[in-house]
């Protein structure tokens, strides 16, 4: 009889193992994926080639290829093969915010994994490594940081440039007044209106922009950089579940080499919504990124 009882309470144990456990126990944004059926990804109005709105008026760019790839491994782990996908746009100053409060499950664009902001954000693997510079016309004359100095320059609310340029007028003692357009097309035409002599922003975003401007041949970009910073997609913090699937589908992407012919697709080959190619190949440290991926963070 005791044996029997044993046996009928390890069958009952196995029982309950056996039902889907795995989906009562899941936690933080897949937990939230499944019971609402829908993810929302964040994406970016204007960061060419990164994420941005085509002629059609939908979004497209390397980070959201990326993170559709996140959007697919969801599907097969919680078994949703109808999963909804809700595209939602934000901004540089409200990305963290929506991200926080579960408006967004996912922020896909041009946004620098730091320390700080670490804090109250988890990062994927590093998806691309950039300078921090400034476009300027050619006819500006000028051809340093250093001949901002008593100038107006651009730059976009809620970016990381904002506090470079502070630093660098504390540091150089130079007294530099700044505008904060909405997103990176709003600050870059401050440039082009002659409201502004330069707008501060990462390197690969600016060519961006100048790609697309209606004179290219107009501007270029100052060969210093103010610092480098790591790129990756965004995600919420203390959520295990959701960070590990992350990290390893986009470590999978960068160690099978499909990165290679996603980054060629946006970044040495002609783009929507003009057809313009950005020229602008893999740089050591990028090559680096993909060769060890990591979520290491700039101080």
């Amino acid at each position: 009889m005791i044996q029997i009882t044993k046996f009928l309470f390890i069958v009952a144990i196995s029982a309950i193992l056996a039902t889907p456990v795995a989906a009562q126990e899941l936690t933080g944004t897949l937990k939230k994926i499944r019971d609402t059926g829908a993810i929302t990804v964040g994406f970016r109005e204007s960061s060419i080639p990164f994420s941005y709105l085509d002629d059609k008026q939908q979004p497209v760019g390397y980070a959201l290829d990326l993170c559709m790839k996140i959007v697919d491994a969801v599907r097969a782990e919680l078994k949703m093969p109808g999963l909804k996908v809700n595209m939602s746009p934000v901004t540089s100053a409200n990305r963290i915010p929506l991200l926080q409060n579960g408006t967004i499950d996912l922020e896909c664009g041009s946004t620098t994994n730091s320390v700080a902001r670490q804090k109250e954000v988890s990062f994927g693997p590093t998806y691309f490594v950039i300078n921090v510079s400034a476009a300027v016309k050619k006819s500006s004359n000028i051809n340093s940081f250093a001949d901002l100095n008593g100038k107006t320059v651009s730059s976009t609310s809620g970016t990381t440039s904002v506090q470079l340029i502070k630093a660098y007028e504390k540091a150089k003692g130079a007294d530099v007044k700044e505008i904060y357009g909405k997103d990176h097309a709003e600050s870059f035409l401050l440039v082009a209106d002659d409201r502004v002599v330069a707008f501060v922003m990462d390197d690969i975003l600016l060519a961006g922009q100048i790609a697309n401007a209606r004179n290219p041949a107009d501007f270029r970009i100052l060969p210093e950089s103010l610092r480098q910073e790591p790129y990756s997609m965004m995600l919420r913090k203390d959520d295990p579940q959701f960070k590990t699937l992350v990290d390893r589908t986009i470590g999978g992407v960068m160690k099978s080499g499909e990165i290679d012919k996603i980054y060629a697709k946006w970044f040495t080959s002609a783009i929507p919504p003009k057809g313009i190619n950005m020229n602008f190949p893999m740089t050591p440290p990028i090559r680096e990124a993909f060769k060890s991926p990591n979520d290491r963070g700039v101080q």
